[in-house]
């Protein structure tokens, strides 16, 4: 499933034809995705123009002029394909190609702008809900979500205090989207081998008995932040089905320390380790037991 990296890349994708544009033509080619769209889906957006096209999280967020918001979730194999005069592009990138196949093209978009924008998506998990702005904070989807771990307000303290007691391991704290909203498998992965911590510590020992940040709790904070940003430089990773809204595939796999790269050496200067895996809450888990304490 893409995480915050290639969902922020599918975001500004899409930005350049969607912010500014009104939606002449809305077509919702079957009832449902993971869920089913209201009945009234497409009356609520057509002629209506999009003001602002935001994230939170894994959710993309289109402001529209009539006061709702449309939460769009990629799921686990869900593209948008951006269609132009100059022909096709598809903004965010995985090493299996998306399926272009017309009936798996559930929404589609004829925006002012000139394009058309297409929602690919065979497996049907993602999902598309209109909210009202003012009820934003209250929609079930994102009132439970953590701090972004981007913004200013995800720090050691905040991180120390949300881990604070917890007996669970530092992994799937971090996996929590009620303790940060956006971190998935991959990156959680990477960020850990960069702070030289444990997957499997606990997730308490990033705190003092009193709730107050350990150093590495800083040191923790700076590579998410560090990893998250250069994977968005980097247009995401492509593993299995992210691509770029220009059909591009995201480059950051090539910058892996750890994922997927069990048996490889580990690549922090000085250290003699090698990447190993194993099971972790269900999810495969890459660390370097040398130098990763």
């Amino acid at each position: 499933m893409p995480e915050l990296p290639e969902v922020e890349t599918v975001r500004r994708g899409l930005a350049p034809v969607m912010e500014g544009a009104r939606f002449d033509e809305v077509f919702a080619h079957r009832g449902d995705l993971r869920w089913p769209l209201p009945k009234d889906f497409t009356a609520r957006l057509k002629g209506r123009t999009v003001t602002g096209l935001g994230r939170r999280a894994k959710y993309l967020l289109a402001d529209v002029s009539s006061g709702d918001v449309l939460v769009m979730h990629l799921g686990m194999s869900g593209s948008f394909r951006v269609i132009r005069d100059g022909g096709a592009s598809t903004p965010g990138a995985y090493y299996h190609q998306r399926s272009n196949y017309g009936a798996h093209d559930h929404v589609v978009f004829r925006m002012s702008s000139g394009a058309t924008v297409a929602f690919n998506d065979p497996r049907r998990f993602g999902s598309m809900k209109l909210v009202p702005r003012a009820k934003l904070e209250d929609e079930p989807l994102l009132r439970a979500l953590g701090p972004e771990p981007l913004g200013n307000e995800f720090d050691a303290a905040m991180l120390a205090q949300a881990c604070h007691g917890k007996k669970t391991s530092l992994k799937a704290a971090l996996l929590d989207q009620r303790v940060v909203a956006g971190l998935g498998n991959i990156y959680v992965c990477e960020a850990l081998n960069r702070a030289r911590l444990s997957p499997r510590r606990q997730a308490s020992t990033l705190a003092t008995r009193s709730g107050a940040p350990h150093q590495r709790t800083a040191l923790l904070i700076d590579s998410i932040k560090a990893v998250l940003n250069d994977a968005i430089a980097a247009g995401g990773s492509s593993l299995r089905d992210h691509k770029r809204t220009d059909g591009e595939l995201g480059m950051f796999q090539h910058n892996f320390r750890v994922y997927d790269r069990e048996a490889q050496k580990c690549p922090t200067r000085g250290c003699a380790g090698t990447i190993r895996r194993f099971t972790q809450n269900g999810r495969s888990t890459f660390f370097c037991p040398v130098c990763q304490k």
